[in-house]
């Protein structure tokens, strides 16, 4: 059996070789060795998509390879997922996150992963899926009053829905009792902080 290092080399291998096949038996492979499933996310799925990240930033790869990377990385939580979630119903609950993929935009990978890892972390996590609506991120705030609302974009011209969600909010009078996350591939602070109210 391979040692937890070698596993976890491989788990960042299948990530960074945008083979989700790889992905998966790495994950299967880890839980029958025991590995922690944090760990193996944490070093070895996370590690590897930072290294896809920082050839994307660097122009040596492009979109595709980041979907491409997003998608193995997604089948092998896929995969250790019922452990976590088992190992999740032993800690405390962290609060709960709202996400979802704003209105106009179908892309869900990105959405999906960080859905996972605040599952993971001990959130527990409401997920609206893809083309979401700002008004149904406004009503799930004021019916569940999570401590986090988090929305993905992927698309220029649907980041601006995610300012609306923040002026919706206001509107409803919940904006100060609701921390919100946005996070997206063109999403940026200098963005974000340029249009704050």
């Amino acid at each position: 059996m391979a040692s937890t290092e070698a596993i976890i080399a491989k788990a960042k291998d299948a990530i960074t070789d945008f083979d989700d096949e790889l992905a998966a038996e790495v994950a299967e492979e880890a839980l029958a060795a025991g590995v922690d499933p944090v760990e193996l996310i944490e070093k070895g799925f996370t590690a590897g998509m930072l290294e896809v990240g920082e050839q994307f930033e660097q122009g040596t790869l492009f979109l595709p390879h980041v979907l491409a990377a997003a998608e193995a990385m997604n089948a092998g939580i896929e995969v250790i997922k019922p452990e976590m979630d088992r190992r999740k119903s032993q800690t405390a609950n962290l609060g709960t996150v709202v996400i979802g993929t704003i209105e106009g935009d179908i892309h869900s990978i990105g959405k999906d992963i960080v859905a996972s890892m605040l599952n993971i972390a001990g959130f527990k996590v409401v997920d609206l899926g893809r083309d979401v609506p700002i008004s149904a991120f406004v009503e799930k705030v004021k019916e569940l009053k999570p401590q986090i609302v988090a929305s993905s974009a992927l698309m220029t011209t649907t980041m601006v829905n995610q300012i609306q969600i923040e002026e919706q909010l206001k509107e409803a009078g919940v904006r100060d009792q609701v921390k919100t996350m946005v996070g997206g591939a063109p999403v940026s602070y200098t963005h974000l902080r340029a249009h704050e109210t």
